[in-house]
């Protein structure tokens, strides 16, 4: 079977990231015996650059690089524009290539290659799959401010709309938690886990400080999704804590304890999580996330887990007992997390990573999926 993915905001292995979604889910095609065609942006979203440079692929594998405009910003006109700007150069490339496809795979977002990918589908004759990463365009609702949700709800609508209009006409609908299966109204939806790389070295069974400092890291984006500013009010506040920061975006600190690491290659941000002790994700329920990427980073570190994260993410740090709940917002509520912590063995996070997140297992069982 031939088979194309297209999403253009992951990372490639060459950056010095690991592995994300969509590569695993090629290397897992490429294991059941299958042809791979990658389709991906010329412009880094993480880095906010072009790519300049590529990697070796596997056999039976092609990487293309879509032209697209570039942008500094995560929110605002100018992305919008270029995601519109990378569905039609997809299009035109992909009507131009020498193959044709058996299945085609489409990441939502963008909501314009997803609706690209379906007129592809039905136009070369190949099964369309949509695959669910973000919750657009409610996503965007949410970052509107509270009184000007229900104006941004009715504009959106024509969005909304056509999203629900994808949904129904794909052949498979798939995504990364079980919360989007509402939000795509279909029955047969397929959840799989982002996942991650189990890494080959056990964890250490040693359990946090009992006393001293309490090492706290964040990792990703520093944009509005995520409300860093608690976790900072939280270290200001207590001389036992420390918050190392690795990721692209606008925040600041003048606490000394609080440092800025930029994005670090894959390498050095295994090195700083093996450093620190908690892991957080300050998001609230209404972010429309199930499990974001952290939380598969932050487990495979066997570091202990705090997020203010409901739904999926906060049954499976109880269920594993790998880390605590605190409330969005409240700083005493993080802090009081973080030494709830203080009892818990690096297993217990490493355990759920094996048992929920294991790429390789996941993404083959998505294979089997797909390939019905």
């Amino acid at each position: 079977m031939t088979v194309w993915i297209q999403n253009p905001f992951d990372g490639l292995p060459c950056e010095g990231g690991r592995k994300q979604r969509y590569w695993l889910m090629a290397e897992a095609f490429l294991r059941a015996g299958h042809r791979v065609t990658y389709w991906t942006s010329d412009f880094s979203h993480s880095a906010k650059r072009r790519r300049d440079a590529m990697q070796p692929v596997p056999p039976d594998m092609e990487v293309v690089l879509v032209p697209t405009l570039p942008y500094s910003s995560n929110v605002g006109f100018r992305r919008i524009a270029s995601h519109r700007h990378y569905a039609r150069s997809w299009t035109r490339m992909a009507r131009a290539h020498g193959s044709r496809p058996d299945l085609i795979i489409s990441s939502i977002p963008t909501i314009s290659a997803a609706e690209a990918a379906i007129a592809l589908g039905h136009n070369l004759g190949a099964r369309v799959a949509i695959d669910v990463q973000d919750a657009w365009p409610e996503t965007f609702e949410r970052l509107a401010p509270p009184p000007l949700r229900p104006a941004a709800h009715a504009l959106l609508a024509p969005l909304r709309s056509k999203a629900r209009r994808i949904y129904r006409e794909a052949d498979i609908v798939t995504g990364v938690c079980d919360r989007y299966r509402d939000l795509t109204g279909r029955e047969d939806y397929f959840r799989a886990y982002l996942g991650i790389e189990i890494p080959d070295a056990p964890a250490s069974s040693a359990p946090a400080n009992g006393s001293g400092v309490r090492r706290l890291v964040y990792s990703g984006n520093l944009g509005r999704t995520y409300d860093l500013s608690t976790i900072v009010k939280a270290v200001e506040s207590d001389t036992n804590l420390e918050l190392d920061v690795a990721g692209f975006g606008e925040f600041s600190s003048r606490c000394p304890r609080v440092r800025f690491h930029r994005m670090l290659s894959a390498e050095k941000l295994r090195a700083m999580f093996a450093e620190c002790d908690v892991g957080i994700i300050p998001m609230r329920d209404d972010s429309w996330v199930g499990i974001p990427n952290k939380m598969f980073d932050y487990s495979a570190a066997g570091l202990r887990i705090v997020t203010s994260l409901g739904g999926e993410a906060a049954d499976l740090v109880s269920k594993y007992r790998c880390g605590a709940i605190y409330r969005p917002g409240d700083a005493v509520s993080l802090a009081a997390a973080v030494y709830a912590c203080d009892g818990i063995g690096r297993n217990a996070s490493l355990e759920m990573c094996r048992r929920e997140f294991d790429a390789a297992r996941i993404y083959d069982d998505y294979v089997r999926f797909v390939a019905k």
